[in-house]
C-alpha cells in the first residue's frame, strides 16, 4: 500500500459514534446532518425516475437539465454563471476530491485553513502534496469570546509562488467562522499575484444567519471573474436535507470543465440519474425547502447556544453560519476522551474538536440541526449533570 494511505488517520468522529451507535439512550449530535428526512416531493421525483426506468448512465458532467438548473440557481444568488462552468458530482466530498485530483501533483504545496472537516486536509495528503495549515484563532475576550477568527496577514504570508492550492471552508465546519467580503478580496488579489488556485468549500453558503441581500454567506464567486483560478464546491446535503443522496456540484472556469468530465469518468462515471432528477426538483422548489431549513436551524442555534453559555466553564459563541456550536469545556482538555466519556456516562454524542485539527484540542462540536429543539434542551441538561459530577 502507498504510505500516504497508511498514514491517514481514521475519523475520530466515527470513533466516538461507533461507541454509541445502537444505544437508544444516546442523544446523538455527532454527525453533520439534520435528523429531518428529505421532503417528500424530492423523494417522489427519484421514485418517479426509477419507475420510468431511468437506471442507466448519464453524461459524465451530469444531466443537462440539472446543470442548467444549478446554473440558474447559482445565478440567482451571484453573478450570472453558465452551465458550461458546472459539473454534477456524487456528493460534495466527491467534488472536493475531484478538484484536488485535477489540480494537485505529488510534492505540490497546499495551504489549508484549519480547524476544518478532516476530509479537506486528507485529500491533498492522499495526492502526496505538502500540506501547510494556517489556524484560525479563538477569540478570548469581548462580545465574540468563543468565536474563531482569521489572522489574514498570517494566511497571506503562508501563500507564496510555491503554493499550488489554497483550501478554505467558509462558513466553516466546525467553528462557524465566515469570511468577510474584504478578506475574500484580499485573498483573491494575493492568489492572483502568486498564481495560486483557490478551492472554496461553500456547502454551508445558504446556512447563514446574518442579514444579506442575496440570502447567502459571502462567496468567492462575488469577487472573482469567470476565468480566475477558483473552484467552488456545493452540495445538496445541508440546505436541501439530502445528506444520504450523495449529490453535489462544482463551479469552475469553463476551460476546465471538459477535462473535469474525463476525471469524473475515471472516478464514478456519473451521478445516478434518479438522484439527479431529485436534484432538479429540489432546485425548482427551493423556496419550499431552504428558507424553512435556515429559519429552523437559526431557532435551534438560538435555543442551544444561550443554554451552553449559561453553564459554568463553557466558552462558546453563536456561529454566523453552518449548523454547529463549537465550545470549550474548561478542565476537559482531551476532546476525544471527553467525547467518549459523554457517550458512556451521559448518553450524549458530540464530535471531538481534535478531529478537525490539533489546535482544536479541548473543544467539542455539537450539531444543532435537530427536528425537535427539545432534544437540544435535554442534551444540555445531560451535559450539565455530567459536568457537575
Amino acid at each position: 500500500m502507498r504510505q500516504a494511505i497508511q498514514n491517514l488517520e481514521e475519523s475520530k468522529i466515527r470513533e466516538v459514534a461507533n461507541a454509541g451507535m445502537g444505544r437508544s439512550d444516546v442523544l446523538a449530535f455527532w454527525f453533520g446532518e439534520s435528523d429531518e428526512v428529505t421532503p417528500d416531493f424530492i423523494r417522489q421525483a427519484a421514485i418517479d425516475s426509477l419507475q420510468s426506468g431511468e437506471t442507466f448512465y448519464s453524461h459524465n458532467l451530469g444531466l443537462p437539465e440539472l446543470r442548467q438548473a444549478v446554473a440558474s440557481y447559482m445565478s440567482a444568488h451571484h453573478a450570472p454563471i453558465g452551465m458550461e462552468r458546472i459539473a454534477i458530482t456524487s456528493g460534495g466530498v466527491n467534488a472536493l476530491m475531484l478538484a484536488v485530483q485535477m489540480l494537485v501533483d505529488a510534492g505540490d504545496e497546499v495551504v489549508a485553513v484549519t480547524p476544518v472537516w478532516p476530509n479537506l486536509t486528507a485529500q491533498p495528503a492522499i495526492m502526496g502534496a505538502q500540506l501547510r495549515c494556517v489556524s484560525l484563532k479563538p477569540v478570548t475576550s469581548g462580545s465574540d469570546k468563543g468565536a474563531w477568527a482569521l489572522d489574514l496577514d498570517a494566511l497571506l504570508a503562508a501563500i507564496t509562488s510555491r503554493t499550488k492550492l489554497l483550501i478554505i471552508n467558509a462558513p466553516n465546519n466546525p467553528t462557524g467562522w465566515t469570511l468577510t467580503r474584504d478578506e475574500q478580496q484580499a485573498i483573491v488579489e494575493h492568489c492572483r499575484r502568486t498564481g495560486t488556485w483557490i478551492l472554496s468549500d461553500e456547502v454551508y453558503e445558504r446556512l447563514y444567519y446574518e442579514p444579506t441581500a442575496n440570502g447567502c454567506a459571502p462567496s468567492f464567486l462575488d469577487v472573482t471573474t469567470p476565468d480566475d483560478r477558483l473552484v467552488v464546491v456545493h452540495s445538496f446535503s445541508k440546505s436541501f436535507l439530502m445528506t444520504g443522496w450523495r449529490l453535489g456540484w462544482l463551479v469552475m472556469p469553463a476551460a476546465m470543465t471538459h477535462d473535469m468530465g474525463k476525471l469524473i469518468e475515471f472516478n464514478t462515471s456519473c451521478a445516478s440519474v434518479f438522484t439527479q432528477r431529485a436534484g432538479v426538483v429540489a432546485l425548482q422548489r427551493t423556496l419550499e425547502v431552504t428558507p424553512r431549513v435556515v429559519a429552523h436551524l437559526k431557532a435551534c442555534r438560538d435555543t442551544l447556544v444561550p443554554l451552553l453559555q449559561a453553564l459554568p466553564r463553557v466558552e462558546v459563541a453563536a456561529a454566523k453560519g453552518g449548523m454547529y456550536a463549537f465550545f470549550k469545556l474548561a478542565g476537559h482538555d482531551d476532546s476525544l476522551v471527553t467525547a467518549k466519556r459523554l457517550v458512556v456516562e451521559a448518553g450524549l454524542g458530540l464530535a471531538p474538536g481534535n478531529a478537525f485539527a490539533p489546535e482544536a484540542q479541548g473543544w467539542l462540536r455539537w450539531c444543532f440541526a435537530s427536528k425537535d429543539p427539545q432534544r437540544l434542551v435535554e442534551g444540555v441538561e445531560r451535559l450539565k449533570k455530567w459536568a457537575i459530577i
